[in-house]
């Protein structure tokens, strides 16, 4: 591949379509989005954007945040944006214009909604990057729970082995050390020194402040022990005041509080202290201050926080199941896209580690594969009607969301595009929601994706299969039966499709020269020309004249290495002179491209005839190109295709070489080239025998 192919890439066309390197103020990714925040949100071009290959769907936020959804491969898509050269260029600090500056002005105008976003951002940067060891986490338990369902082993019991101690282990350190992950990335979202924030969380972890609650070996500690919830409560008195001890693993409500306290002191030490003794003195004040506020203040507001919130949610839970069931699956739909489904998330966690389990989840199965039954329905009709794209699309959202119970890339590669799809994924949401709710509804221990790999961590498993299934399959089925596009999406598509195949060899041979080049489409004689035309000669020679007055070089000299090859056909190529082409032979234009620079032409002989002006040409996008046909037209030899800016082509850095070659050579006798070294618009330069 050249070079020239890697600049029109995926990676350089989003750039191109954000509005160029220099719109860019920073970019970060998710698992599945490319987050960009930009300096004008105006210049992004978002048809072109959603064009691109790879990109599933894209999403405007406020504040000058922009979001490109990747799928799965965002990371790497990421990482070759990263390594473009101008992205290296654009890292160079520049003076901010006054346009510039107006545009954080307006930004910081529409505060309110932008601080919303910055809240819920906060909360997707802080669980984003755990998400990996979490559902890591999840698929062990949810091997040890089929282990258990088989009576292999008894995973509740208290006697267990050393061995099936150590798989305990393998998935509760994930759970027992969140607060400290959590702490982490928090803190590097607010921009403080992530260990900082990691060692003031992990100071209430330690074997010496979890010892503060043996009363034996601190007399002044008091304990208190509540029988009906099967809890323990102590009090130890530190610098003569009393402290509230609390268990702080699985906790993410302190780490995201004390995190955002932090970034107020963190700051504010960094404007007293020099730059020079920044390094030592910042993060000792920090930890001096905040250690002591979190340990008695914000830890126990914290966990006090969350044990009521969780237990709230559990007595309505417990008296009104069915409302969890149905309105969890169905709201999840329209929180997912908006990245307003992070509260929830950090609930599920509050709920395992305050009461040991959590009831949310198993409704939001019901949504989770109610999106991805939407996604096998149409899987099955883009088979059935032969839909590549989507047909690749669907079949990866699928599978990632069965196997990882990843829900963006079905929902932002199909659902959000064809508006007939949400309302009947709705009805399975409100089907799969409505069998758990009434059949008592479903919890679990662990916090686990929901996919079918984790369908055994749920209680009880029969109900949860019963639910998901259900919502999959109605899903499913109306799709099918509705089909996820309008009549006239339908119609609109299939017109595409014919006209797809029409053009089946331009775009084979725009894949093979990665040069967008144009080669003619085979039609039929009734299909390519108008009223009565001379019939195909099937023995005898057909001449091709030159396109355009200039010096001839052989095909191979071309500085196209594709054409050189001649995997395009046998031709020749001409250094014009001027900028007047015209068709080198009697037919039909069977293809033309939308810059200008290409022509496929059928000739009435049978005869396929490509003439591509200049070499990376399409890069300019039509500019100095003035075409004065249409795809369709009928054409005699000497009529003028087109008016080029040679010029122009020259001045933009691009080769003017126009070439001419038969793409149809391998099914001719012979393709002979001429031998003059200087031609006129209309002389003879390539003999053709059928």
């Amino acid at each position: 591949m050249s070079n020239e192919t890697r600049v029109d890439s995926a990676p350089q066309r989003i750039i191109d379509a954000i509005g160029s390197p220099a719109n860019i103020k920073s970019l970060t990714h998710c698992a599945t989005r490319l987050r960009f925040e930009l300096r004008d949100s105006g210049l992004v071009n978002r048809e072109e954007l959603e064009k691109i290959p790879g990109v599933l769907g894209v999403v405007p936020q406020s504040g000058d945040r922009y979001q490109v959804v990747a799928g799965g491969g965002v990371s790497t898509l990421y990482r070759e944006i990263k390594e473009l050269p101008s992205m290296a260029k654009s890292l160079q600090t520049t003076q901010k214009t006054d346009a510039e500056i107006k545009a954080e002005a307006r930004g910081k105008a529409r505060g309110r909604v932008a601080w919303v976003d910055s809240f819920f951002e906060f909360l997707s940067d802080s669980f984003r990057p755990i998400l990996g060891v979490l559902l890591g986490a999840s698929l062990i338990i949810a091997f040890a729970s089929i282990l258990d369902a088989f009576h292999v082993v008894n995973f509740r019991a208290d006697d267990k082995s050393s061995t099936w101690v150590f798989v305990d282990a393998m998935w509760h350190s994930v759970f027992f050390f969140l607060p400290l992950m959590v702490a982490y990335n928090g803190s590097k979202k607010l921009r403080v020194d992530p260990w900082v924030g990691t060692a003031i969380m992990g100071a209430l972890m330690t074997p010496e402040f979890v010892s503060l609650s043996n009363p034996e070996r601190f007399p002044n500690t008091v304990c208190r022990s509540n029988d009906a919830l099967g809890t323990k409560s102590c009090v130890a008195e530190v610098f003569g005041i009393h402290m509230q001890l609390k268990d702080y693993s699985g906790q993410v409500f302190v780490p995201l509080m004390m995190v955002a306290l932090l970034a107020v002191v963190y700051r504010g030490l960094k404007k007293v202290f020099p730059e020079n003794l920044q390094m030592v003195f910042v993060p000792f004040f920090s930890m001096i201050i905040m250690i002591p506020i979190t340990a008695f203040l914000i830890g126990p507001l914290g966990v006090w926080m969350g044990n009521g919130l969780g237990s709230g949610l559990a007595w309505l839970n417990g008296h009104a199941p069915i409302i969890f069931a149905i309105v969890i699956p169905v709201i999840y739909p329209f929180l997912v896209p908006l990245g307003l489904h992070w509260p929830l998330n950090a609930l599920m966690l509050i709920n395992i580690q305050t009461l040991g389990y959590d009831f949310i989840q198993g409704p939001m199965g019901a949504w989770n594969f109610a999106c991805f039954g939407a996604t096998a329905g149409v899987l099955v009709l883009s088979i059935r009607h032969n839909e590549t794209v989507m047909r690749q699309v669907s079949f990866g959202a699928l599978a990632a969301g069965l196997l990882g119970g990843i829900s963006e890339p079905s929902l932002y590669g199909i659902h959000l595009r064809f508006k007939r799809i949400y309302p009947r994924m709705l009805v399975g949401c409100l089907a799969g929601g409505i069998v758990i709710g009434l059949t008592g509804g479903v919890t679990t221990g662990a916090f686990a994706f929901t996919s079918l790999l984790t369908i055994p961590v749920f209680a009880p498993v029969w109900r949860y299969t019963i639910g998901v299934a259900v919502a999959f399959f109605v899903s499913m089925f109306l799709i099918i039966i509705s089909d996820f596009r309008t009549p006239e999406e339908r119609a609109a598509f299939k017109a595409e499709q014919e006209e797809a195949k029409a053009q089946a060899p331009l775009a084979e041979s725009e894949a093979v020269s990665g040069d967008a080049v144009s080669a003619p489409t085979l039609e039929t004689e009734a299909d390519s020309t108008e009223g009565d035309v001379a019939p195909v000669v099937v023995n005898g020679t057909v001449t091709v004249n030159a396109p355009v007055a200039g010096t001839v070089i052989p095909l191979d000299r071309t500085e196209d290495p594709v054409f050189a090859s001649g995997v395009l056909g046998a031709g020749i190529g001409i250094t014009p002179v001027d900028g007047r082409i015209v068709a080198p032979v009697n037919g039909v234009i069977a293809s033309i491209q939308k810059s200008g620079h290409a022509f496929g032409i059928k000739s009435d002989d049978g005869v396929e005839v490509l003439v591509h002006v200049g070499i990376d040409t399409v890069k300019m996008q039509g500019e100095g190109f003035d075409v004065h046909v249409n795809k369709g037209d009928r054409v005699s030899a000497g009529d003028q295709l087109a008016q080029v800016d040679l010029e122009r082509i020259t001045t933009a850095g691009f080769s003017t070489t126009t070439i001419v070659t038969v793409t149809n050579t391998k099914s001719m006798a012979s393709v002979e080239a001429t031998q003059e070294s200087t031609v006129n618009a209309g002389d003879p330069i390539i003999s053709v025998t059928r």
